[in-house]
């Protein structure tokens, strides 16, 4: 149980043996009375990162406290810290020092989505996925993302955008069977059977990121581009062609660069929605 102290949610004070303190101050809670986060973004523990954190506990204590919510009278729940409330069990703990706060279920996911993004062992998906529930469940935009995490706009789109990879793409991300650097270069490839053709190719042959990235401006947008040239009776030349290729690589979108006779023209850089605007906004420093 919490040792010598009640506490009242609604008045965010503690009652500790006669004195009234904020509720924030460190407090020894029972392990049997705290329940895991739902809003919990990350799903893998490694066992042995556990149990090497649980041997440091043994030795040393916890040194930092986890963050919990009052639930009632006696219930407690994880804010951040589950990594070491998992490894306190196996270390045999009844009890672990916790931060209490009052926090409603939005402000509750928002504060374990960042502290979990801050987290050095997230992986890519893990990262994005936390940058995707931000920004749709806490409605913030991608600058105020940013802003909170301490990161460039471009950085957070980079993330998110990972998630319009096919699934196997990105369970490969998720197990660091390929790079960042190889996700964005498939990025740029607006074809989901060349994505996966290549992403095998890249796993088999263990292709570069710089490989990666000539073989989609090779062959990315061929298909796309045999289509365009048939109904476009001013074909594109083949050094243009090389220019909408490299162009669509790295605006990870598929460029039109449209020339008349005369040698005028223009380029059309599309974009699905406000987020994706933004995200070719930053690219071009604007």
């Amino acid at each position: 149980m919490l040792e010598n102290v009640e506490t009242d949610v609604t008045s965010n004070t503690s009652e500790l043996t006669g004195t009234s303190s904020l509720v924030g101050s460190t407090s020894n809670i029972s392990i049997t009375q705290i329940e895991a986060n739902p809003f919990q973004p990350r799903v893998d523990f490694d066992d042995d990162s556990l149990n090497d954190l649980a041997a440091s506990i043994k030795e040393q204590g916890i040194i930092q406290p986890i963050t919990v919510r009052k639930l009632g009278y006696d219930k407690y729940q994880i804010i951040s810290g589950e990594r070491r409330y998992k490894a306190s069990k196996i270390a045999g703990l009844t009890s672990i020092p916790a931060y209490i706060r009052v926090a409603n279920d939005q402000s509750m996911l928002e504060m374990a989505l960042v502290e979990n993004i801050q987290r050095q062992d997230l992986n890519a998906i893990e990262i994005a996925i936390s940058y995707k529930r931000l920004i749709e469940e806490c409605s913030l935009t991608q600058e105020e993302l940013s802003s909170r995490i301490g990161k460039n706009r471009s950085t957070v789109t980079n993330y998110v955008r990972l998630l319009k990879l096919p699934p196997e793409i990105q369970v490969a991300i998720r197990d660091t069977r390929i790079s960042m650097g190889h996700a964005r270069a498939l990025l740029g490839v607006d074809d989901v059977v060349k994505q996966l053709m290549m992403y095998k190719e890249i796993v088999e042959k263990q292709l570069s990121v710089r490989d990666v990235e000539e073989m989609a401006r090779e062959k990315g947008n061929n298909s796309t581009l045999r289509k365009k040239q048939e109904k476009n009776k001013d074909q594109l030349s083949i050094e243009f062609s090389k220019i909408q290729n490299v162009l669509s690589s790295h605006f990870g979108a598929k460029i039109q660069l449209q020339r008349s006779k005369n040698g005028s023209g223009k380029i059309l850089i599309p974009f699905e929605d406000d987020s994706d605007l933004n995200r070719i906004l930053e690219l071009l420093n604007y």
